[in-house]
């Protein structure tokens, strides 16, 4: 169910390099920019854009994932800002989308014995579009079961990811649809605290970053400007935000912009800087649950920007404020 599929990236990446030679262009993107280096990887169960050799970005989907997920995330020819299955959360995987309770079960969390979690997240095989000018778009469909009983939940999910510019800056648009299936869907997050059971980590769900450890000096933006790390963490609503720190002595970042149409927006943020875990997410869900009535959906759309530099709170509201207008809405 997992297999990769085949689109001849051979073939585009060769109809790209004949254009370079003709001095013709493709997409918009310069069709002598291959020299740049960019190229497409496919092998089973992971796609990735390659810079000079070295990856940009990577969307695994393969059978030993127990999720969807894209690392590494990359500028190009800089390091690396995210990581895979840290020591402290084994469950954290880069840039990934999961629910913490569904209906009560743990979707987020994995047992360190089996490797899984108590709700299961399920995927098929997904379609992957890698274009000539270095753009690509992936589509598939998510399930969110109980063990040994049908989905309680169906997601379709697309993912576009933008070619580079030259700054070396792409982005993310990721839209996900929710459908509750035969039953009511209550999902909800670890308490905050001043609720009853409330914890410090509280308030955590959805699409998620989680930063290499490596990465010092961390800093957030939203709304106006720098937000403040109480006890290493930070919860507002903001339309967007900006995580960024020194990796390997450069200064690097990712941007999320909530879209105005999503659930409980301008988004809830949870974001942590604590030690070496580095970590933000817009937590759709942090200030109180919310049930999905059977038979019902709604959609969740945001853009994941992956920057070099650090971002000024005016350069964030400048990429923010056409985001909806870019989506068609």
């Amino acid at each position: 169910m997992r297999t990769l599929k085949t689109h001849g990236p051979r073939q585009s990446l060769a109809l790209v390099v004949l254009a370079a030679n003709l001095g013709l262009s493709l997409g918009g993107l310069r069709a002598a920019e291959p020299a740049d280096g960019l190229a497409w990887q496919r092998e089973t169960g992971a796609v990735a854009l390659l810079r000079q050799g070295q990856v940009v970005w990577q969307f695994n989907y393969g059978t030993n994932a127990t999720k969807p997920f894209f690392h590494p995330l990359s500028v190009p020819g800089g390091p690396v800002l995210t990581a895979n299955r840290p020591a402290d959360h084994p469950w954290h995987r880069g840039l990934w989308f999961s629910w913490k309770y569904l209906n009560h079960l743990n979707y987020w969390e994995e047992d360190p014995k089996t490797g899984v979690a108590q709700g299961r997240t399920e995927w098929g095989e997904p379609q992957i579009e890698t274009r000539p000018d270095f753009s690509g778009r992936i589509v598939m469909e998510v399930v969110y079961r109980p063990p040994g009983a049908p989905p309680v939940l169906k997601e379709h999910r697309e993912v576009s990811v933008s070619t580079p510019d030259r700054d070396g800056v792409y982005h993310l648009d990721w839209v996900a649809t929710f459908t509750a299936q035969d039953q009511d869907v209550l999902l909800d997050r670890t308490p905050l605290p001043g609720e009853p059971g409330g914890q410090i980590f509280g308030g955590y769900a959805g699409l998620s970053v989680r930063f290499s450890t490596a990465m010092k000096e961390p800093q957030a933006l939203a709304g106006e400007g720098p937000v403040s790390f109480t006890s290493g963490r930070y919860r507002g609503k903001a339309p967007a935000m900006d995580y960024s720190g020194v990796v390997d002595e450069r200064e690097v970042g990712i941007a999320i912009l909530d879209f105005p149409k999503n659930l409980n927006s301008p988004s809830p943020w949870y974001a942590i800087a604590e030690n070496s875990f580095r970590f933000f997410t817009p937590a759709v869900i942090c200030y109180q649950p919310y049930t999905l009535k059977a038979g019902q959906g709604f959609a969740l759309r945001y853009r994941v920007m992956v920057h070099p530099g650090r971002w000024s709170a005016e350069r964030l509201r400048e990429v923010a404020s056409p985001y909806a207008t870019e989506m068609g809405h």
